[in-house]
């Protein structure tokens, strides 16, 4: 993917703007990331975040409930929002044509959205029945996502379950929609990406046309969600009645995503070392040479990299045979990492593992609708949405010995351990 010129520009309503021309082919990518996420939900309003993502699809100050979908659909677009630990995005690629139909789309429910006592009603039950499809009806539901937090975190924001409990979801309030709305949806609190086949001078008067008007409000105070390390070793277990097999997770605090980035980066490529490929450690040690599990993964993040500020969290997943002691695969997993520490990668592994990783960069973001978004994403979280195009070298920089360190710093004496135990089996 060539690197794309980005434009710059912040409205006098606080309103963060990155312009991404690329006229290769006649669409356009559009996005808003708001800096609100499930760590930043009020406690007592589990869920919160996410059930405001969907209200915002369901009418505003100029359009009646489904107009969005509509005149984005006819236009020939797709579009979608999603929630994640620390920003909500709203997104949608079109035909070039469309773009000030786009900007228009989101520049209104900015202003304002529907907010109504129906809205409200009928998406509490639009939340809780995908809960239902994807957490209490699913093996392994909410694995590790939900489940691990709360046995590796103390504090709320990050301990919590993001995708809400029923009954503070069946509790929330339209006092507590319009006060979510003003305190964490204002211009000041937002980035809006434009990607694709534009100009830029006239993607600025359309951008200017559409939200300059919006009214200004203060950014909220980010708190800080810091708390220290696990001193010890941490357990959790969750009975999951769906689940064939036993399973565990096992969670680890990383760098500072953000003022950390060169360690939390040697971390992505442990991550691959560890369990990306057949050739990877965990994969060769527990799936091939002993065998141990049927699956294996490690990876940075609950839904990701690049997803979350301080704190994240590195996490390896299995799922065993019921004659497998839990003991066994735990200490495999320890001999891994402790070989790693002591001996780093050879500069061959490194090698096939980094080129890998960017090599998957490259084609995700060959995507309009994932360069829109990762340069939103990364506007809001680090300051630089230029970091799509400067990550890959800098992760084909990531040295043996600092994957070393990082493979050092996986602790089982600060860490926590989740087992996921079949209904009515024994672990």
């Amino acid at each position: 993917m060539p690197a794309t010129e980005l434009n710059r520009f912040t409205l006098p309503n606080g309103l963060r703007v990155v312009l991404a021309p690329d006229p290769t082919s006649p669409v356009v990518g559009v996005s808003v990331h708001y800096d609100v996420g499930f760590r930043s939900e009020p406690e007592g309003r589990t869920g919160f975040a996410h059930l405001f993502e969907h209200l915002m699809f369901q009418g505003s100050e100029s359009l009646e409930k489904l107009a969005h979908f509509r005149h984005v659909q006819s236009s020939g677009g797709t579009f979608n929002g999603s929630t994640h630990p620390d920003y909500t995005d709203y997104f949608m690629v079109l035909p070039s044509a469309g773009l000030e139909r786009a900007l228009f789309l989101e520049a209104d429910r900015m202003r304002a959205p529907k907010l109504t006592d129906e809205n409200l009603r009928n998406q509490v039950d639009v939340v809780k029945e995908e809960i239902r499809l994807n957490v209490l009806n699913r093996p392994y539901g909410g694995f590790p996502w939900i489940l691990l937090p709360p046995v590796l975190y103390q504090t709320f924001p990050n301990a919590h379950n993001g995708y809400g409990d029923f009954t503070e979801l069946e509790q929330a309030t339209l006092e507590d929609c319009a006060q979510f709305f003003d305190t964490y949806y204002a211009p000041a609190n937002a980035v809006l990406t434009v990607a694709g086949d534009i100009g830029v001078e006239r993607a600025r008067e359309l951008i200017d046309k559409h939200f300059g008007d919006v009214p200004a409000r203060p950014a909220p105070q980010r708190p800080s969600f810091a708390e220290p390390p696990p001193a010890g070793e941490l357990r959790g277990e969750h009975v999951d009645p769906h689940a064939p097999l036993p399973a565990l997770a096992l969670g680890y605090r990383m760098p500072d995503p953000v003022n950390e980035l060169d360690g939390y980066l040697a971390n992505l490529v442990l991550a691959a070392v560890l369990s990306e490929g057949d050739g990877s450690r965990l994969q060769q040690r527990l799936v091939h040479r002993e065998p141990l599990v049927t699956d294996v993964n490690a990876a940075c993040g609950l839904f990701g990299p690049f997803e979350a500020r301080d704190p994240d969290t590195f996490i390896v997943t299995a799922v065993h045979s019921p004659d497998v002691a839990q003991a066994r695969v735990l200490a495999a997993v320890d001999e891994e990492l402790d070989k790693l520490a002591a001996t780093p990668p050879t500069d061959q592994e490194l090698a096939k593992v980094t080129a890998r990783w960017v090599a998957g960069l490259h084609r995700e973001h060959d995507r309009l609708i994932s360069r829109t978004l990762a340069f939103g994403s990364l506007e809001l979280l680090y300051n630089d949405p230029g970091l799509v195009h400067t990550l890959p070298d800098r992760i084909s920089a990531v040295t043996p010995d600092a994957v070393a360190a990082a493979a050092k710093a996986l602790r089982p004496d600060s860490r926590a351990v989740l087992t996921v135990t079949p209904a009515g089996g024994d672990q």
